[in-house]
């Protein structure tokens, strides 16, 4: 899970100072002591750690915060507030506005993503009724012209380039200029990397950024790498100015040390983050609502985004009515089980529910595997043992099991719990429906 590690430090270094009723300045010491040891542990930048906890100790040992009713809840406040100004207090958005086509560079370092997030940013983009161009600048890495065609099939946006024999200035310019002829609101230039920063890569990338003048120049960072990432953002914001980052990698990075470092360090803002190797895992980046998760007060906002954005309203309505007269089958279980998918990974979607006790889930893994053999048990029945999973017997489940790869054993535990949901769901509906007779309130699940 995301910053799992330094989440568990500092929300145990919390729960400390939430259950006294007063505190002293001893207390407030003792839990900045552990505050300070798990930024560091979790790769944060030593400058920034020292003065975020002189920042936070400032303010948690004022006299208004020590004589206040709830002491320890204020010093949690703080240590909100502070780490949510840490990576920059509120989201940074795109600049995209102004004389069309707008261009936007990609750049940074072998292996951070700069490909797949060029077209994780085209979608993102389309969504938002951009026409977007893909221009393939990178003539020096092998197959990487043929990468940016793959992934921009795959998102459906078209891709411009012109080989590996001419320079990726002239690319870059013949781009724009492809897009101005086209109709194109956005161009979202690929530019090459290198394993480490070099003198040869900047003059490049400086020279692209004279002739084409882009908007926003993104840097595309691997949250993975720690400090090195703060180093190559110090570096890149150096040579061109960077608009911003995009740090990628970041499921995959527990501690999360460049997420808390790379704004406070290069004074630019992160404005996305990969959350996963999928095209459409790329969120922009809120500061307040990840200091909230990193503290376990959930993430409610990013949630409801994404349920709006990946559930279908009208098959939610067509459910709900086939949940109150208990018509659900195996069908709508399929569908919900589609949905639920494109909501991204499980555990991550954990992490924002507030209250969720994030130490006892660890180890909980939800494979994709399981969720493909289940949806293979589904898809072996026929249209009519969907319907009605009554008629299932013995020589059906030899043959749905076989059909499915899997044992007779695991196709009965999946037709128990699904006889046991839609029981549950019949309970749901009969007491909204005693409510509504009391004249009672609806229940929020049927609203």
């Amino acid at each position: 899970m995301i910053f799992e590690s330094l989440s568990e430090k500092l929300q145990s270094a919390m729960k400390n100072l939430r259950g006294k009723g007063k505190l002293t300045e001893e207390d407030v010491d003792v839990a900045m002591r552990e505050v300070r040891l798990a930024l560091l542990e979790a790769d944060v930048n030593f400058r920034v750690v020292r003065n975020f906890v002189k920042s936070v100790k400032e303010r948690a040992t004022d006299a208004e915060v020590m004589e206040s009713l709830t002491p320890g809840q204020t010093v949690v406040k703080i240590v909100n507030e502070e780490l949510s100004t840490l990576m920059g207090d509120k989201e940074e958005k795109l600049k995209l506005d102004g004389k069309r086509p707008i261009v936007i560079m990609l750049c940074g370092l072998q292996g951070a993503g700069k490909t797949t997030h060029t077209a994780k940013l085209a979608q993102f983009l389309k969504k938002q009724n951009h026409s977007p161009l893909l221009v393939a600048t990178d003539i020096y890495r092998p197959a990487a012209i043929h990468q940016l065609q793959v992934v921009g099939k795959q998102v459906d946006v078209p891709v411009f380039e012109m080989g590996t024999d001419t320079s990726p200035v002239t690319i870059a310019k013949e781009g724009v200029e492809r897009a101005k002829r086209n109709g194109n609101s956005v161009v979202l230039i690929d530019t090459a990397g290198r394993l480490h920063v070099d003198e040869t890569l900047m003059e490049e990338l400086q020279s692209m950024k004279a002739e084409v003048r882009p908007q926003e120049i993104l840097l595309v960072v691997d949250a993975m790498t720690g400090q090195d990432a703060v180093t190559v953002s110090e570096s890149f914001n150096e040579a061109l100015d960077i608009t911003g980052v995009i740090l990628t990698k970041l499921d995959g990075d527990t501690r999360g040390g460049a997420a808390l470092s790379i704004r406070a360090v290069t004074k630019k803002p992160i404005k996305f983050i990969g959350v996963g190797e999928k095209l459409d895992q790329l969120e922009v980046f809120h500061p307040d609502r990840m200091a909230q998760r990193i503290l376990g007060m959930g993430d409610v906002m990013t949630l409801i985004e994404k349920a709006e954005a990946s559930i279908d309203k009208q098959k939610a309505l067509e459910l709900e009515e086939k949940m109150r007269k208990n018509t659900f089958t195996f069908d709508d279980f399929l569908d919900q089980l589609n949905q639920m998918r494109n909501l991204g990974p499980l555990e991550n979607l954990i992490g924002m529910i507030p209250g969720v006790d994030q130490k006892a889930l660890k180890g909980i893994n939800v494979d994709e595997k399981d969720i493909k053999r289940v949806e293979a048990m589904i898809l072996s029945m026929t249209k009519e043992e969907r319907q009605n999973p009554d008629i299932i017997n013995p020589s059906r489940k030899n043959r749905i099991a076989k059909g499915s790869g899997v044992d007779v054993g695991q196709l009965n535990k999946l037709l128990k719990q699904f006889k046991e949901m839609k029981k549950m769901m019949k309970q749901f509906s009969g007491m909204e429906k005693k409510m509504k007779r009391k004249g009672g309130m609806k229940m929020p699940f049927f609203r």
